[in-house]
């Protein structure tokens, strides 16, 4: 039998979009055996269950009539082999905080992934990614919790099945197991990845790990507001991957588009570029509105609810459809009232 319940957990400070929702209780917890034991208390009361993290990359389309369980296991190891360091860090640590760290010890390699919101334990999830860099370039293993029997796993990374923004745990075990660690591994041989944004603008033989990360922070902050600010959830959209031949006619007609050929012979495209040749940026539906200096960027500009963000990604998405004949998909979680939605029929 459900228990009944009110709504009266706050989620407004749990997630970087700022939006005002709620739950039936938050729990936040600092071990994987507090972690199994919420989960299965949940379970047994017959309620939904939602994972969070650092919330950076969920938009609360209503309340959610569950539990909402806060990971924020901590810790950070660090040992090394003859030509790498390994760092295991726990899915509770911030993930902009560990870099910080990593970079103080002398451990260099994920600059590019700096001022990247959120946990640690969402970077698999996701597969972050930022400037030629992926979080599958420098993982070495990822440690889940299986919320059935709650026995910890190790997964190798090639095992993840890392893709843009996408991986298995986004796929087979989302709703069975969560992430409790991730390992990471860096050559002591460091090698810079210029190729993207202001970064191509470094001199590759002069250039440091503090020079990198840097002028990523810095260009990051110009470009997205501080959630804590500005309610946002970093980029809202993935860039989309199109058919060469697309590509080229698209080329033809706006010759300074950004274009990055792939591995297979498709070529991924900006989306906010796209968003901006349609004249958004500033766009405001509701209390939602497109950044002005980012049209990747959708923002919680004035007291917005869920679905106003909800509306304006249709509209955006339609709008750029419509022009270049390409569908924006959001790289953003869309929670409903019984968990995550499919964020593409959302909007279309």
């Amino acid at each position: 039998m459900k228990v009944a319940m009110n709504l009266t957990a706050e989620l407004k400070s749990l997630n970087s979009f700022g939006i005002d929702a709620k739950a039936i209780k938050v729990n936040i917890v600092q071990s994987a055996d507090a972690l199994y034991q919420q989960w299965t208390t949940a379970k047994n009361d017959n309620l939904p269950v939602l994972l969070l993290g650092g919330g950076s990359n969920v938009l609360f389309i209503e309340d959610f009539d569950g539990v909402v369980i806060v990971n924020r296991i901590k810790g950070i190891e660090i040992t090394d082999s003859a030509d790498a360091w390994h760092v295991h860090a726990y899915a509770g640590e911030n993930w902009h905080q560990l870099l910080e760290t990593l970079l103080h010890k002398g451990i260099y390699g994920a600059e590019n992934l700096a001022l990247i919101p959120g946990c640690v334990g969402s970077a698999p999830i996701q597969n972050i990614g930022a400037y030629g860099l992926e979080l599958k370039d420098v993982c070495e293993y990822v440690d889940i919790l299986c919320l059935d029997t709650g026995r910890i796993t190790r997964i190798p990374a090639e095992e993840c099945n890392f893709g843009y923004r996408d991986s298995i745990f986004k796929h087979e075990y989302q709703n069975s197991h969560a992430i409790i660690s991730v390992g990471l591994i860096f050559s002591k041989e460091w090698s810079p990845k210029l190729a993207y944004g202001d970064l191509a603008k470094l001199n590759p033989n002069t250039v440091t790990p503090s020079d990198v990360f840097e002028t990523v922070c810095e260009t990051r902050r110009s470009k997205l507001p501080d959630p804590a600010v500005t309610g946002n959830a970093g980029s809202f959209f993935k860039n989309p991957v199109v058919s060469a031949e697309l590509a080229e006619t698209i080329k033809a007609i706006y010759p300074n588009c950004p274009q990055y050929v792939q591995v297979d012979g498709n070529v991924k495209l900006a989306a906010g570029w796209l968003i901006d040749q349609c004249g958004l940026k500033g766009y405001q539906l509701g209390g939602a509105a497109v950044h002005t200096q980012q049209a990747l960027v959708l923002i919680n500009k004035h007291n917005a609810t869920g679905k106003d963000i909800v509306e304006l990604a249709k509209y955006v998405s339609n709008t750029v459809a419509q022009r270049f004949d390409i569908f924006l998909e959001p790289e953003v979680r869309f929670i409903g009232r019984q968990g995550e939605l499919n964020a593409v029929d959302c909007i279309r």
